[in-house]
């Protein structure tokens, strides 16, 4: 009933000679399984790269799961692919491929490594997917996405785990569905003012405890939630309401499950063969070989599919750090030097350089991070100067020192002032993200809202000045969902939010505090155009440690109103503080952490500021201000 012939292929000489040299971008456009005609017959084209393989063919819906009713050919092209053509193949029709090796074979039934879709975990085969027939509707986005990508807009990125966002709990606490999630989630965003969403990891995985991290699937959205084509309407609907779309993106490691890609043609294929390179001991996963040219091409052709055939907008790439030192979370004698004898692994710094170059020449209006945590030098430095080609990197310096100050009491932040203003050093260095991810609320490290110190009332203060202290730092912005609305509890990938706790007031009020700050954020140019420039800041005063003060100037153009923002950590009131400003006039507060609307303790000032010609700070003028504790202010000259 299904036919099977050989003479069908979708590779050109050069398709193969880019393949063997590493610099194919877009094998998913080749390999896997595609609908095509062969003399006016309608089928699907099957194609797998297994070089070590003895013999490979299709076990799958059409023949009934038979080993031998459906074999492929290799091609004598010296590529390793494994080809064929079968008639009456049709969308949805699941299959694996069977891979026979010399030796014996534990799990010789493999996943499609560039299937566009998959069975629903735990079940494990792929399903034959189009995905050309989706009637994109977000021209006017991707037209202008372009400024609200750049180091010039405004980023204030929400992070989602799609699984536990919301669920329906009323329907046994399942899964939102893409289409469900999509026009919930959008009107919640831009509610808040967010501008883009970053999802956790949905590149298909098999189990839910990894919360994406563990890949089999790298072409293919997990089945979960829906379909690919749910999951293009999910992008479609996100940029019909102005927000972009990133992905969480793992190249750094990937599952060792029997159906995945370890070990896949009866050899370590896309991994390395000798542990101390191939097998992460932190995360119990195989790693990726990046000295292969193969592999290289499929890592960077699955990052070029989600931007090419989804609309993504940005990849997040994780675990960078990992990637680039060999001796990354292993004891001395178990990993091996590189071939200079150092710690870098050159294959992929080779890989990241390639990567960046690629999608960026694609695709000259998206963003690429990386979630970096050492001092690796050029990050986000183009390839060209000698940099690693990102767009941004994410500021975990930052991040630390920000939650470890502020989980000090008031009473001792003084000692550690220096913990507080070392990011202003080196706040330059990169094209910083300021993260407060899913990774800092998980594995017994507490809520935002209980690493804050002291009573309930100071708990809320501490957190509303934290967030006020991120918004004004330079970088762009990323929080994880339950933080705009201070959950206590961990979060928890099994179920949704604690949304009721939005019937209290001080969660209401961190909320408000959230919407207003990104709305400045993103209306006023001094807080976001200079965020990766230097031109973007100027201090005040770095110095006060005695009272827990700082204070600084955020710029933007000379068409642009600068920003003061003046942050005082101590628990005390500060009268008449005397603080120097830029030029004489008259100022007022535009944002007050502990205004009443926030649920604050309504210290704000009801008067206009105006400047006395008097020195302080080294200006000219200054003003005197009441400073409440546990604040911040932001002025602007009227």
């Amino acid at each position: 009933m299904y036919p099977m012939y050989h003479d069908v292929s979708r590779f050109s000489d050069l398709d193969i000679y880019l393949f063997k040299e590493g610099s194919h971008s877009k094998l998913y456009e080749h390999l896997g399984a595609h609908h095509m005609e062969r003399n006016n017959e309608a089928g699907v084209y099957f194609s797998v790269w297994a070089p070590n393989a003895q013999a490979v063919s299709l076990r799958a819906e059409f023949n009934n799961y038979d080993i031998s009713s459906h074999p492929l050919k290799m091609r004598n092209d010296g590529s390793g692919i494994w080809e064929g053509f079968v008639c009456g193949a049709n969308n949805g029709m699941t299959y694996k491929y069977h891979i026979q090796t010399a030796g014996e074979n534990a799990n010789p039934d493999k996943a499609d490594p560039y299937a566009f879709f998959a069975e629903v975990a735990p079940n494990s085969a792929s399903r034959i997917c189009a995905l050309d027939d989706f009637d994109w509707t977000d021209d006017a986005w991707m037209k202008t996405r372009r400024k609200n990508n750049s180091h010039k807009s405004a980023q204030s990125i929400y992070e989602v785990h799609l699984g536990s966002w919301r669920r329906k709990v009323e329907e046994g606490n399942r899964f939102l569905t893409y289409k469900e999630s999509a026009q919930e989630l959008a009107e919640y965003l831009c509610e808040m003012h967010f501008t883009h969403v970053e999802l956790l990891p949905i590149t298909e995985f098999p189990f839910e405890g990894s919360w994406g991290y563990q890949v089999t699937g790298y072409f293919a959205p997990t089945s979960r939630y829906g379909t690919p084509h749910d999951f293009m309407c999910f992008v479609d609907i996100m940029h019909q309401h102005g927000i972009g779309v990133i992905l969480d993106w793992v190249p750094s490691h990937f599952v060792t499950d029997g159906h995945g890609l370890m070990n896949f043609d009866g050899t370590c294929l896309y991994e390395h063969e000798d542990p101390r390179l191939g097998y992460h001991p932190e995360w119990k996963s195989a790693i990726f070989n990046y000295e292969r040219n193969e592999v290289r091409a499929f890592l960077i052709s699955s990052a070029m599919f989600w931007l090419d055939k989804y609309h993504i907008d940005g990849i997040r790439v994780d675990a960078v750090a990992s990637m680039l030192h060999l001796d990354y979370a292993r004891e001395d004698g178990a990993w091996i030097a590189n071939e200079f004898g150092g710690n870098k692994n050159l294959g992929a710094i080779k890989f990241l350089k390639q990567l960046n170059t690629s999608v960026y020449g694609e695709f000259k209006d998206i963003m690429m991070f990386a979630e970096e945590s050492t001092a690796f030098p050029m990050v986000s430095r183009p390839v060209d100067v000698g940099g690693l080609g990102f767009g941004y990197k994410w500021n975990m310096g930052w991040m630390h020192d920000t939650l470890k100050y502020f989980k000090n009491d008031p009473i001792h932040r003084q000692h550690h002032h220096n913990i507080l203003t070392f990011s202003f050093v080196y706040m330059y260095k990169e094209n910083y993200i300021l993260p407060l991810s899913h990774d800092e609320v998980v594995h017994m490290k507490g809520s935002l809202i209980n690493k804050m110190p002291g009573d309930y009332n100071q708990k809320f203060a501490n957190l509303r000045a934290m967030f006020a202290f991120m918004i004004a730092h330079p970088g762009k912005k990323l929080l994880f969902m339950g933080g705009e609305f201070a959950q206590f509890a961990e979060w928890n990938y099994e179920q949704s939010l604690d949304w009721h706790l939005l019937h209290e007031e001080k969660n209401r009020g961190i909320q408000t505090l959230l919407k207003t700050l990104n709305k400045l954020y993103k209306e006023e140019p001094s807080l976001h155009k200079y965020d990766t420039d230097v031109k973007g800041f100027e201090w005040i005063d770095e110095n006060d440690y005695q009272a827990n003060v700082i204070a600084f100037i955020r710029k933007g153009t000379s068409k642009d109103k600068p920003v003061i923002v003046v942050c005082n950590f101590s628990d005390t009131q500060h009268v008449g503080y005397q603080l120097g400003m830029p030029t004489r006039g008259v100022y007022k507060e535009i944002f007050n952490s502990q205004s009443e609307m926030f649920q604050g303790w309504d210290f704000e000032a009801k008067e206009e500021l105006k400047t006395n010609a008097q020195e302080c700070h080294g200006r000219k003028n200054m003003i005197e201000i009441t400073l409440p504790p546990l604040s911040v202010i932001y002025l602007q000259k009227v």
